[in-house]
């Protein structure tokens, strides 16, 4: 800072009022930039509000989909279980009827009635793309077909003994069985997924909201370190005010002294005619001097 004791009274005052002018700039811009980081601040902190909202719903949709899940894989298990029952009996059976001349036959379709109902069940609950998903249909077709021509083959052998028609019971009720647990699989399966999705979708969104409050932030930031820079410049130039002012008080303070020995010393050896004519002289010369201002 230029010291303020090579100034003038004239330039002093000068030099206040561009300080007083300048302070007041540096302030205003100072209060915009705090507003605007106000304002930022509580957009991020909406955001951040938001966030919270939909990370309860994601805690939620996931809370369901995970007990979804959970009774689906118990019925798919006793699905699988009554399947293998059946399996078992399909054995059972295929060594009793090993005599039978049908047997191959039999066997066959047995086979492809386990297929058919294996590809089935994996179209149904496997995620897949379309052209896998249309090789499996085509498949199934195709086993569908041929398991129709050996029940018309099957047909013309009439001997069924009579365990082996219980046996053909009991595996059709396995598989009755295996039906309703597999319709159960179905039903979990598909609200489990509407609740995985919405949890994806949920998951998404918090991320948007994550990314949009950083970017509220680090604004935040930005604009109240500048608000902070002009902050500190205008408590410079409020300290260069006060020093200014505090100059011209002590250059008034000190012509006032000044005028008041003259005073003292004039009444001692002049008339009172005199001693006014010497103090509008000297007050003259002071002011020229750049010493006092009148209208401090």
């Amino acid at each position: 800072m230029e010291e303020l004791s090579a100034l003038s009274s004239k330039e002093l005052r000068e030099e206040l009022g561009k300080a007083e002018e300048k302070y007041r700039q540096l302030c205003q811009k100072r209060d915009e930039l705090n507003q605007k980081a106000r304002l930022l601040r509580e957009e991020r902190d909406m955001l951040n509000e938001e966030k919270k909202k939909l990370i309860q719903e994601m805690q939620e949709a996931k809370r369901i989909r995970d007990e979804l899940v959970a009774k689906m894989k118990e019925h798919k298990k006793r699905r699988n279980e009554y399947q293998q029952q059946a399996r078992e009996l399909i054995r059972k059976k295929r060594d009793q009827r090993s005599k039978l001349k049908s047997n191959n036959l039999f066997l066959r379709a047995e086979e492809l009635k386990l297929e058919i109902r294996r590809l089935e069940y994996e179209q149904e609950t496997v995620p897949m793309s379309p052209k896998e998903e249309e090789r499996i249909i085509q498949e199934i077709k195709e086993k569908k077909k041929e398991y129709e021509r050996l029940k018309k083959e099957l047909d013309q052998y009439k001997h069924v003994e009579i365990d082996l028609e219980n046996l053909d019971k009991a595996i059709n009720q396995l598989f009755e069985l295996a039906d309703k647990e597999h319709e159960m699989v179905v039903k979990y399966y598909k609200e489990s997924q509407e609740y995985h999705n919405k949890f994806v979708r949920l998951v998404e969104e918090i991320a948007k909201l994550i990314n949009e409050a950083n970017k509220k932030h680090q604004e935040y930031l930005e604009v109240k370190k500048k608000a902070d820079e002009y902050h500190r410049k205008a408590m410079e130039m409020r300290s260069k005010i006060i020093a200014i002012r505090k100059e011209r008080r002590e250059r008034y303070e000190k012509a006032m002294k000044m005028l008041e020995e003259f005073n003292i010393r004039a009444r001692k050896i002049m008339s009172e005619e005199e001693m006014e004519k010497f103090i509008e002289e000297n007050i003259e010369k002071l002011k020229k001097e750049g010493k006092i201002s009148i209208g401090l």
